[in-house]
């Protein structure tokens, strides 16, 4: 009982380093000792990061392809309607159908499609914007947007003991390490 009592009193627990290499090596000993539900924070992409974290796949990929079909299809589709069916021009003898004149504008409505596909795809899957988070209490947070890394384990983690998460933080040798509450 006390432990979810912690656990719903704490957002996890975070610890500051100073270089992208201490975050990365840290995170690795933070998988290999079974924590799973941990995220990392950082200035800069630090190479390998998610892959060490056990990141995984996600379909957002999928909803820009799917958008970039869907604007490629319907720019070309629209301007063979207006040039062949509704308003045919017969301009300089070139064919109604004239398809490398229609190249431009469905390479920009394919474009179009999957940058709209993508933002609407960061809406629904990640829940875009999030003007607030937990993580934003934790002390010197500021400084993640400056110079400094960022590796929180979080109370939603099965393994989550708040006393011995700080505990093994601490022998991951960082700056500061330091609860964070909702």
């Amino acid at each position: 009982m006390i432990k979810s009592d912690v656990k719903s009193k704490l957002y996890g627990v975070v610890a500051e380093f100073e270089t992208p290499d201490q975050l990365l090596v840290a995170a690795r000993k933070t998988r290999e000792a079974g924590y799973s539900d941990m995220d990392a924070y950082s200035p800069i992409p630090v190479h390998g990061l998610y892959e060490v974290m056990g990141g995984e796949r996600t379909i957002l990929p999928w909803f820009t392809l799917g958008g970039a079909l869907l604007g490629g299809i319907g720019g070309y589709m629209l301007q063979y309607w207006v040039s062949v069916i509704e308003y045919p021009l017969n301009v300089g003898g070139r064919p109604f159908h004239s398809w490398p004149s229609f190249i431009p504008v469905t390479f920009e409505c394919t474009i179009l499609g999957a940058a709209l596909a993508t933002v609407i795809g960061l809406f629904a899957i990640y829940k875009f914007p999030q003007p607030y988070h937990s993580i934003f209490n934790a002390p010197g947070f500021k400084r993640a947007s400056d110079d400094r890394y960022f590796l929180c384990i979080e109370a939603t983690d099965p393994k989550f003991d708040a006393d011995g998460a700080k505990q093994f933080m601490e022998s991951l040798d960082p700056v500061s390490v330091s609860e964070v509450e909702p």
